[in-house]
């Protein structure tokens, strides 16, 4: 028998497949019109025109080209590469593309450190990765790669700007921006992490006030939500994450008219949005965003102009994420002005501070201490009244502010505010209502404020629009041409794409803006002299529709044709990591919902199924370079196989949980992968030898006729029931059991295998090899392409096979063994038919057990059926 080469048998069997075009996708069938397959690998034959199959679209977030593939890479498309391939077999037509995504400020670092150009490094990367993924054998239909940074796809990318500027949903405004000192460029909300640092560097993010381009998600706000609900596939842990995001709140914007220290009131109103109008007469003091317009306004020239810039400058020099921070000393300075409250007519002091947000709500607050820990904390800090306004039944205080006559403001015993629900107080006719969220008390107030004009119910979202301006130079250009006679104008569809030079010097800090043969151009509406953009796109632009390119990926007159997408959209599977949750999977979900507006799609999300995997560890640590701990896959490959370090990362943990590196581990697959080709090998009734010659499978000369029929039996048992164990295993995503499953047949395998030839079914062994094949295929497909074509003879790929049938009658067997228990411990076991009467199965286990019953009376017997009998005496 030939050894087990993996070095040899891989690249042999990948030459092959990409010679017979075995992964390449076969359009007509996703449309339904069926059509002729691809040749079959390696035999060269072709299974001729097949009838039209059901289409399904695996999809793994396409790689960064950063270096080269890490484990992270291997266990996602490892995932990724079992699904597609089951489902071939399964008889799905399946797409199953790949590609980059290439712009992006780590392409500038590289650059800069190597003195080279983002484009040398990427494209270098890419033929890296590349050579990387084709070695580990994924089934991807190479044809449909799409890279990012190639201009027939950014050239897409710039017409869907423009598409989403026709419709409204492109807006160049002056607004606080998160910046990025380090990486020298404006970053969304969604990239600025909880530590208030940049999500690609890790530095500290400023805030600056900058003219910039964004896309209006906020008009999707409601639909993004709502639609949540639809992905039943997503983990629930993603579809919250979105939901606290988007962060819909429902409550009141209320006006509050200015007044003097005397309390006469003007024409001039502030709005504010709370989601609790019951606390309104509890509103002590009122607090405006350091950036908010009127800031400056109110205290120039008066005595208050230098603490209230001071105020200013510090919230110019922290993120939104740190000003949010509840443990975060509140800094506030008195502004002079005030407002009326319009329930009570009270005058209440305006304050400005930095924990207040320009871009939630209004900009503007109500503060009410006692129902806001962040109003309380600011409160005691500056020595602002905390009238008790909404009090559980429970306080104490409750019955003494019953009994007042005089309204309490300060004489409070709390620690901390109330927020909950509970009883108003203190408010006027709403006194004694329940308060609280969306409370009897919250209602009655909103419906007064109505009648009298001064507030009304509304909802509000945490959601902001995507900030999508970037001042680096590898990305993908804005289309947009500024006019001193026409203001911005859009590049017309026709000039598309807006070429990216690929020789600027990154070394010398050369950007888009240093090059005047780029910016320098006739104004496409008048004619005279111009100058483009030279910002570019946020990179998630990119990755935001890419999935839809690869339906159609050579189209030269749109991004996809409208048919091609609706074929095989939405993506059935989707794999990737959690730290996408928001960014990109909330971006694709946007882009997905406005080009079906735009007429381009005709349905509603992107991602029927999303799977998180988890990372892959060392020590208890992410594998990273800069900690030294990284194991590189092309050394594992050259040691065990590309096969082995597949079937071992999908073997040590579910996908969804971490996996914790283990070169014992991955030296026990390559022994069970080993079992594997020598199973198939000896079941065929090779003699199986090791280098030296020596015998490696001993037979059991003793064995006779019986034992044969009954280990036939036994392997014909356990072979069903591993077909339907690896079949719903897979199914589950659970392939580190179905690869356990695969296992206990090999070790069934091997006791048959004890057999004399003689005494071998040939039929059903040669079953059982196919089988087991047949099984291992997705996992270890170059092992079992070589076993089913060279070793087994079959003509035609066994990718193109169908997949075993289960027959759950054959997986049962004809006995089963119970033990038997007498006042709880173990005392004997029985062997009994399968379904045998419980009558029968009492019997025997009361005739077993006997001699452990010293002549008592048996109180009880309790058969639990499959498992044990207990005797209770």
């Amino acid at each position: 028998m030939q050894q087990y080469d993996p070095l040899e048998i891989e690249p042999r069997w990948q030459v092959a497949w990409a010679e017979a075009a075995l992964d390449r996708v076969q359009e007509a069938d996703a449309a339904g019109g069926g059509g002729a397959a691809a040749d079959a690998g390696g035999g060269g034959a072709s299974p001729g025109t097949l009838a039209p199959k059901p289409s399904y679209y695996v999809l793994e977030m396409f790689p960064y080209p950063s270096g080269d593939v890490h484990m992270g890479h291997v266990r996602n498309y490892s995932i990724g590469d079992v699904i597609g391939r089951y489902k071939r077999m399964r008889g799905f037509n399946v797409l199953h593309p790949i590609g980059w995504d290439s712009f992006g400020l780590p392409a500038e670092n590289a650059a800069i450190k190597q003195d080279s150009t983002p484009a040398a490094w990427t494209y270098r990367n890419i033929e890296r990765q590349r050579s990387s993924l084709k070695r580990l054998g994924f089934s991807y239909d190479w044809d449909r790669t799409v890279v990012t940074s190639d201009k027939d796809y950014y050239r897409w990318g710039q017409w869907i700007f423009l598409k989403l500027w026709e419709r409204g949903l492109v807006e160049r405004r002056s607004s606080p921006v998160n910046w990025c000192p380090s990486c020298k460029t404006v970053l969304a909300n969604e990239q600025v992490l909880g530590e208030g640092v940049c999500w690609r560097c890790g530095s500290p993010v400023e805030r600056r006030e900058l003219e910039q381009w964004f896309f209006k998600i906020t008009g999707y706000a409601q639909e993004l939500l709502d639609d949540l609900a639809q992905l039943e596939g997503w983990p629930e842990r993603v579809r919250q994450m979105q939901a606290n995001w988007i962060g819909r709140s429902t409550g009141a914007e209320i006006d509050f008219r200015l007044c003097d220290a005397d309390g006469n009131p003007t024409d001039e109103r502030i709005t504010v949005f709370t989601t609790r109008p019951d606390t309104l007469f509890g509103c002590s003091f009122f607090l405006l965003a350091p950036e908010h317009p009127l800031v400056e306004a109110f205290v120039q020239g008066t005595p208050y102009e230098a603490e209230v810039a001071r105020v200013v400058a510090l919230a110019a020099g922290a993120t939104a994420v740190e000003r949010s921070k509840g443990e975060r000393k509140k800094n506030g300075a008195f502004t002079g002005r005030y407002v009326i409250n319009p329930v009570n007519g009270e005058k209440v002091p305006v304050w400005v501070s930095d924990y207040v947000m320009m871009d939630y709500g209004t900009g503007a607050v109500m503060a009410v201490p006692s129902g806001d820990e962040r109003d309380f904390a600011f409160a005691r800090t500056y020595g602002l009244p905390i009238p008790p306004v909404v009090v559980a039944e429970s306080d104490p205080l409750l019955d003494r502010l019953r009994d007042a006559h005089e309204r309490i403001v300060d004489d409070v015993p709390w620690e901390h505010a109330f927020d909950g629900e509970g009883v108003m107080v203190q408010s006027g006719a709403f006194t004694g209502m329940r308060g609280g969220k969306g409370s009897p008390g919250s209602q009655a107030v909103i419906d007064s404020l109505a009648a009298e004009g001064t507030g009304k119910a509304t909802v509000n979202f945490r959601l902001r629009d995507w900030l999508i301006s970037r001042q680096r130079y590898w990305g993908n250009p804005i289309p947009a041409v500024y006019c001193d006679r026409c203001g911005i104008v859009p590049v017309p569809e026709e000039n598309l794409p807006v070429i990216l030079p690929m020789d600027i010097d990154v070394t010398k800090g050369e950007t888009l803006a240093s090059r005047p043969e780029f910016y320098e151009v006739a104004c496409p509406k008048c004619g005279g002299a111009a100058h483009r953009e030279t910002d570019t796109m946020d990179t998630f632009t990119c990755s935001s529709w890419y999935y839809l390119r690869y339906t159609d990926p050579h189209n030269t007159a749109l991004p996809f044709a409208p048919e091609r997408a609706d074929a095989w959209m939405p993506v059935d599977q989707y794999i990737g990591g959690i730290e996408h949750a928001i960014l990109h999977l909330l971006y694709s979900r946007f882009f997905t919902k406005a080009l079906r507006d735009v007429g381009l799609l005709g349905f509603d999300e992107p991602f029927k199924n999303l799977l998180t995997q988890g990372m892959v560890k060392l020590d208890g640590e992410v594998m990273s370079k800069s900690k030294g701990n990284v194991v590189a896959p092309e050394e594992m490959i050259a040691r065990f196989g590309a096969d082995a370090l597949r079937v071992y990362i999908l073997f040590m943990a579910p996908p969804d949980k971490d996996l914790d590196w283990s070169q014992e581990g991955l030296e026990g697959i390559s022994r069970f992968v080993n079992r594997v080709w020598r199973s198939v090998h000896d079941l065929l009734g090779e003699t199986v030898v090791d280098e030296e010659g020596v015998r490696l499978s001993l037979y059991d000369d003793s064995l006779d006729a019986t034992a044969a029929a009954l280990r036939g039996k036994e392997l014909n048992r356990e072979l069903h029931r591993v077909i339907g164990k690896v079949t719903a295993d897979i199914e589950r995503f659970n392939f580190n059991t179905a690869i356990s499953a695969l296992m206990e047949l090999t070790n069934t395998t091997a006791s048959y295998l004890k057999l004399p030839l003689a005494l071998r079914d040939g039929a059903l062994a040669r079953r059982v090899a196919q089988t087991l094949v047949l099984l291992v295929a997705p996992f270890a497909p170059h092992m079992a392409e070589e076993l089913w074509q060279s070793v087994l003879g079959e003509e035609n790929s066994v990718h193109l096979q169908p997949w075993p049938e289960f027959d759950a009658a054959q997986a049962v067997a004809d006995t089963i063994e119970l033990a038997v228990q007498v006042n709880g411990k173990i005392r004997a076991r029985i062997t009994v038919a399968t379904g045998a009467a419980e009558d029968e199965v009492r019997e025997a286990a009361l005739a077993a057990a006997a001699s452990y019953l010293d002549g008592k009376p048996v109180k009880k017997v309790v058969v639990v059926p499959g498992k044990l009998v207990s005797v209770v005496v």
